[in-house]
């Protein structure tokens, strides 16, 4: 739901809405979360103490490799092995003897990451900023306003969706249950970016009216 507000506010930014509308809802963000902060040990806690938990084990996963922060840990194992071209296909120690959990849905960058290296890795952020920069060419080069709001916001959608799953694989963010697009296990996704795709292509065909 975060992903999808942030997308809006992207789009509402690009369609012209006042910067000071942002500004309040940002300092607004920065004022709970430090609010939040405070709050712990108080009688007006804001969070739940396993929730504090869930930050604690996102600022140091070292605090307890082998129960909460046992996923991130063995993720940037995974991702740190793989070097620069990789331990093979189907060759990867950590993903292949199930160190690694959710190797094929959340974790699948870092099984690839260590099977191929940082080769790979690159090579699928490569075919990731294509799509993009195709999506802001035509988005930039559309006459109709909706169309070329339309395109812009797919594309924000889909590049926060590999960002944050990245992301959070690679220890930068709170590991969550976004998945790699057109990569990762599974149908739904694959559907809805699919059909978000099509329409894209149908505001880029149909540009020139």
């Amino acid at each position: 739901s975060i992903l999808l507000l942030a997308a809006g506010g992207v789009m509402m930014f690009i369609a012209g809405v006042h910067w000071a509308y942002f500004a309040t809802v940002i300092a607004a963000v920065v004022a709970l979360v430090f609010a939040v902060f405070e709050s712990r040990g108080t009688p007006w806690q804001m969070l739940e103490n396993y929730q504090y938990r869930r930050i604690d084990t996102f600022l140091n996963p070292d605090n307890d490799p082998l129960g909460a922060g046992y996923h991130i840990t063995q993720s940037k194992i995974a991702l740190g092995s793989g070097g620069w071209t990789g331990r093979g296909f189907m060759q990867g120690t950590q993903s292949r003897l199930n160190f690694l959990p959710e190797k094929h849905t959340d974790f699948i960058f870092v099984t690839l990451a260590e099977e191929f290296g940082f080769v790979g890795a690159i090579s699928i952020l490569g075919l990731y900023a294509l799509i993009l920069i195709f999506c802001i060419s035509t988005a930039l080069s559309n006459r109709d306003r909706y169309s070329s709001l339309l395109t812009l916001g797919i594309a924000m959608t889909f590049f926060l969706f590999f960002s944050v799953n990245m992301s959070m694989v690679m220890g930068l963010m709170p590991v969550v249950g976004v998945p790699l697009p057109l990569v990762s296990y599974g149908g739904s996704a694959m559907l809805v970016l699919m059909v978000g795709f099509g329409l894209v292509q149908s505001a880029h065909i149909h540009k020139p009216r």
